[in-house]
């Protein structure tokens, strides 16, 4: 546990610096987060050591340094997920005797799972407003965390998915919800009071994402024990002492990122990529 807290205490600076940089920091930062994750989920299936791996950063390092082009510019982000899974398809094909179809499907899915739903902490940030509503990525993530632990332990009694996470109570998950929305909620009237954003109902946003956020971000956190189950693995790594990998620590933040990208997309009048 003191490993943890030391663990979270320097870790949090790092992510602050980062976020509230934006831009290129980020964008490297990001870029970090992606692949170093990309690698853990196929170590967790014993696909790191294999040559097509290659094609998964490949891809995943285009599509992150070049975001802004991708998302601005429509359909090109399925040309190139389009050019990716060919290349997947045709590497079988030619190298059939050492590649079969699961390869090609965890080299695919690795890209999505890891590269593509991180990558929407740099598009929320570099989005109109995206300097506000950035936090809420990480209110709906560890705010959740944060209250379901302690809901769970003072009121837990009926168990979430036990053969998933044995220590998760229904009562913690609905706390969790409730206090990372009320954080969010508190988060949205203190920038409505102090600051005018042009075209945004603040708090509405800022609610509708504590929930929707909070929601999924249990999703992912129980995906994850879902894949690590499924494979045989404690943790996906040990980058972060007392906390495990990139995926052990972001796995929440995998599904809240999208979540407030795609609200804020939905409810934020200017609609463009900075």
């Amino acid at each position: 546990m003191v490993t943890r807290i030391i663990s979270g205490i320097i870790l949090l600076p790092i992510v602050v610096f980062f976020v509230v940089a934006g831009g290129l920091p980020l964008k490297l930062f990001t870029l970090f987060l992606s692949l170093v994750g990309m690698n853990e989920f196929y170590k967790a299936f014993g696909h790191d050591k294999k040559a097509l791996c290659v094609l998964g950063y490949t891809c995943s390092f285009v599509y992150v340094v070049f975001a802004e082009f991708f998302i601005n510019e429509n359909n090109m982000f399925n040309v190139l997920v389009s050019i990716y899974l060919v290349t997947l398809l045709i590497t079988m094909v030619v190298f059939h005797n050492d590649v079969n179809i699961k390869d090609i499907i965890i080299t695919f899915f690795g890209f999505f799972y890891v590269s593509f739903l991180i990558s929407h902490i740099y598009l929320v940030r570099e989005f109109t407003y995206g300097n506000f509503f950035v936090w809420l990525i990480f209110i709906s993530a560890f705010g959740c965390d944060t209250g379901a632990y302690f809901t769970g332990m003072a009121f837990g009694k009926h168990k979430l998915i036990p053969t998933l996470s044995p220590k998760k109570t229904v009562e913690g998950a609905v706390g969790g919800v409730v206090i990372a929305t009320l954080i969010a909620f508190v988060y949205g009237f203190l920038i409505e009071k102090y600051f005018s954003l042009e075209g945004v109902n603040t708090v509405a946003l800022c609610i509708i994402t504590g929930i929707l956020g909070s929601m999924l971000s249990q999703i992912g956190d129980l995906s994850a024990s879902a894949i690590k189950r499924y494979v045989g693995i404690k943790d996906y790594g040990n980058l972060i002492p007392g906390h495990g990998g990139i995926l052990d620590r972001f796995d929440s933040v995998l599904f809240t990122a999208p979540v407030v990208y795609y609200i804020m997309l939905f409810l934020i009048e200017v609609k463009v990529i900075v």
